[in-house]
């Protein structure tokens, strides 16, 4: 993360979003949720990020502090992070809830943005909390695949699955269409103080689901280590 501070011309700034940990520092795979205040001269970086995993003693989700067990900020695989100065400021804030059609909130917010500025790619980042209700979430595995994942029904079969319940903080990154960085348009990850967390798709608890949510829109959008070959499997 802090290398990525450097990258983004953003040395100190604060970072929240969706991701992977890093499975060589951890020694498993599992889904990560920064909370990062960079390090900056003279000051060393706070982490007060979270992952989740899969329990192996009943198999179920077993969240805990990242920086309760490693020191570092580092992330394995690929992140959606949105990256500020971490300062008081004027923000979006967003008040929903019944949900009446079949998007997410945040699907339902970037489709909002394609439809009124059709010609724009929009980013937004910020944070919302599911005060009632439940979700579904995804969870990695400890273990990699030991073969290729090559369809979304793969992933989903390799994929664990659970439903969740609120209260429920939720970090997320969006742009409204991809400007031809070929980026994952929309990824928000899910933590709780009650030891639920993971890959957050949807409410399921329509009726009932109440949200708070407070976005900050991004000035830029920064692509690193953009692979050579890409495909579109896993992206939901």
């Amino acid at each position: 993360m802090n290398v990525i501070s450097k990258e983004v011309e953003l040395p100190g700034g604060f970072f929240l979003g969706a991701g992977a940990v890093a499975s060589r520092v951890v020694g498993i795979n599992a889904e990560f949720m920064p909370i990062v205040l960079t390090e900056a001269e003279g000051r060393p970086a706070v982490n007060g990020s979270y992952f989740s995993c899969i329990n192996p003693v009943d198999g179920q989700c077993l969240q805990e502090k990242y920086s309760d067990k490693f020191s570092d900020c580092h992330f394995g695989l690929m992140a959606n992070l949105y990256a500020c100065e971490g300062k008081p400021g004027k923000v979006i804030e967003v008040l929903a809830k019944k949900r009446t059609g079949d998007q997410s909130l945040v699907t339902a917010l970037r489709k909002a943005l394609e439809n009124h500025y059709p010609d724009k790619s929009l980013a937004l980042g910020g944070t919302f909390v599911i005060q009632k209700g439940k979700a579904k979430i995804h969870i990695m595995p400890r273990e990699f695949s030991a073969c290729p994942l090559n369809t979304n029904d793969e992933v989903n079969n390799w994929l664990k699955h659970f439903e969740v319940c609120a209260p429920l903080i939720c970090q997320s990154v969006l742009v409204s269409k991809d400007p031809g960085l070929d980026l994952r348009i929309e990824h928000t990850h899910i933590f709780s103080h009650h030891g639920e967390g993971g890959h957050y798709y949807i409410d399921t608890t329509p009726d009932i689901v109440e949200y708070v949510g407070y976005f900050m829109p991004a000035e830029y959008v920064y692509r690193i280590d953009r692979p050579k070959e890409t495909h579109a499997v896993g992206r939901d």
